[in-house]
């Protein structure tokens, strides 16, 4: 976990783009990991993307994050009321939000200072966008952080077939958690 830690935080610290694909087992520490990447990005005041599959995943997310750094994040999914949303994406633009954690639609939002995109659950298939326009939001947020020069990690105790043979090819970085 500590390497997995160091080696985030000094992508972090460097900048530029750097694509990770983190894979452990469940209960191997992955979101600790990004938790010391995410501390990196908020003390250089850039701001962070959490990606989570579902919205029914983010409760248990957000007592961690609130646990760990003090405050929680701001929320970014289908269910904000139209008040919220435009609470959030004000907070977002002006980077007053440090940490936007959300669904998909969250990749389009326009940041003031990306600093770190995590795509946590990347294996997830609700990551994908089946009607009008058709994409996976774990490819996106690759896509997303090589546009804005910042890390992303993929996170996943079963990664998709696709992103192994990225991290095969040397695409992207591959760190493993093999124990809990």
């Amino acid at each position: 976990q500590l390497a997995a830690a160091d080696r985030f935080v000094a992508a972090v610290r460097a900048g530029g783009f750097q694509p990770f694909l983190l894979d452990g087992v469940t209960g191997s520490g992955k979101t600790e990991c990004y938790f010391e990447a995410i501390a990196e990005a908020l003390r250089a005041r850039r701001q962070v993307l959490v990606l989570l599959p579902e919205i029914a995943l983010t409760e248990n997310f957000l007592r961690r994050f609130e646990a760990r750094f003090g405050t929680p994040p701001v929320l970014w999914h289908s269910g904000l009321k139209q008040s919220e949303r435009r609470r959030a994406w004000r907070a977002i633009v002006s980077g007053q939000a440090q940490v936007v954690v959300g669904a998909r639609s969250a990749l389009f939002m326009p940041y003031a200072a990306l600093g770190l995109v995590v795509v946590d659950e990347a294996h997830e298939v609700s990551f994908k966008q089946d009607d009008g326009v058709r994409y996976n939001a774990r490819d996106v947020a690759v896509i997303r952080a090589r546009f804005e020069q910042v890390p992303v990690i993929l996170a996943s105790a079963t990664p998709a077939l696709e992103s192994l043979q990225l991290a095969e090819s040397g695409t992207y970085a591959k760190i493993d958690l093999p124990a809990r």
